[in-house]
């Protein structure tokens, strides 16, 4: 009986004091008795390392392809049925600008790149106006097929949060979730999700012309918001 309580007690010291990607290192002995149950192996990883490190994501790799160093986040493209509307939703009511346009003639369709930046510190140059817009950070890129606004037939496009599901939604930061969904509700915006509704309090969804979702949260309460899920 000593014997064996002397082993579970050895068996916890070297899970503890031996991290678990370097537990080749452990002794033989020890690794034996620790082995015995692999099940608390991953148990005390996860709570021992953080969610976010490899231990816990397999896959994950952090050692990344110098080739990728430029990369960054640019853009994110949804189709629209009719322009004029959306312009006015993404400025009036979200405070976007329009970064650039393109227009492709030969195609039949616009772009209407949308972001927070500046554009008073653009070129004024067209064509380095569009390089400067492709090196801003999580624009919006909004497409129009020409003659879908004017289309009797177009049924509009899928916003991916019916079947078959895939997109979701984009996510826009405002500094206080409540008084931005009152301000929301005046401007006649329709909801998915109200703040108060369901069981995650403190975050909204509105949809924009097209039915795409939006979230709304703030820096004030996302953290009490997902603490549990932290």
């Amino acid at each position: 009986m000593a014997t064996s309580s002397l082993a579970t007690s050895l068996s916890r010291l070297a899970l503890f004091r031996f991290p678990i990607n370097k537990l080749s290192s452990i002794p033989p002995s020890l690794h034996r008795l620790s082995s015995k149950n692999p099940n608390r192996l991953r148990l005390i990883s996860m709570a021992s390392e953080p969610k976010e490190s490899p231990a816990n994501n397999p896959g994950l790799q952090t050692t990344l392809d110098e080739a990728t160093k430029g990369y960054f986040m640019q853009q994110t493209m949804y189709r629209i049925k009719d322009p004029k509307i959306s312009l006015d939703f993404y400025s009036r009511v979200l405070g976007m600008m329009l970064l650039k346009r393109l227009d492709f003639p030969d195609m039949k369709f616009s772009l209407y790149f949308m972001g927070y930046e500046n554009p008073a510190s653009a070129p004024s140059d067209p064509v380095e106006r569009t390089v400067w817009t492709f090196g801003q950070k999580a624009t919006i890129e909004l497409t129009h097929n020409w003659g879908t606004e004017s289309d009797p037939d177009f049924k509009g496009y899928h916003n991916g949060n019916s079947d078959p599901r895939g997109f979701g939604h984009i996510g826009i930061t405002v500094d206080d979730v409540y008084k931005a969904c009152e301000r929301f509700e005046r401007l006649g915006v329709e909801f998915a999700k109200k703040p108060d509704d369901g069981k995650m309090k403190g975050i909204a969804f509105i949809k924009d012309p097209d039915g795409y979702w939006i979230e709304i949260f703030d820096l004030k309460t996302i953290g009490k918001t997902t603490s549990n899920a932290a």
